[in-house]
């Protein structure tokens, strides 16, 4: 099928580049600290919950309902400093944050993917499951605007490109290889801005 013929696509191909440009716009708002990203976010991620049903990338299909919890939740943090109603700004992952991190990942990808492959038809169990529990935290910590949630995302992305390229999720993998730029831009944007803020209270 031709993907740049309109006229040949079915229903799964419009879903899925639907998919891909609110995805990119989510994430280009989310680099610009645009509150924005979130709505636009809730659609994507209820696109590719039918995508990686379709696909099953069960873990994945798993992934995108949480991001939509975790992304109300960002919503609320983004525009609120503690107690009060001030928008939060960017900081860096305490030591607590990533012991928890580095236990997570390890015990998420062991009991999703133990399952997934005993009790599932899932294909690629458990890197499915590796990628769920890395990009899961790397949701979590920009929910809290940590600056690191990007090298993250850097790191997760790398690996799920050949992973839609073998499932034939041509235009998810671009997707998520033009992730990679907008990951690095967004690490580089938010370390400005917490240069900045920390310039502002050391002045």
């Amino acid at each position: 099928m031709d993907l740049f013929s309109p006229s040949q696509w079915d229903l799964a191909t419009v879903t899925e580049v639907t998919g891909v440009i609110t995805g990119l716009l989510c994430v280009w708002l989310a680099a610009r600290q645009n509150i924005w990203t979130f709505p636009i976010a809730l659609i994507s991620v209820t696109l590719y919950i039918i995508i990686f049903y379709d696909a099953r990338l069960y873990a994945d299909m798993g992934l995108q309902v949480m991001f939509a919890g975790l992304n109300f939740y960002g919503w609320y943090m983004w525009l609120h400093k503690g107690n009060q109603r001030a928008e939060r700004p960017v900081s860096k992952m305490t030591s607590r944050q990533w012991v928890w991190l580095l236990v997570f990942v390890p015990l998420f990808t062991i009991g999703l993917g133990t399952y997934l492959k005993n009790n599932t038809d899932a294909d690629l169990a458990y890197w499915d499951a590796a990628t769920t529990a890395v990009s899961l935290g790397a949701q979590w910590l920009m929910s809290r605007k940590k600056l690191e949630n990007w090298l993250i995302w850097i790191a997760v992305d790398a690996v799920y490109v050949p992973i839609y390229i073998y499932k034939e999720l041509y235009p998810t993998a671009v997707l998520y290889f033009l992730y990679l730029a907008l990951a690095w831009w967004g690490y580089v944007d938010w370390k400005k801005s917490l240069q900045q803020n920390q310039a502002e209270k050391a002045a």
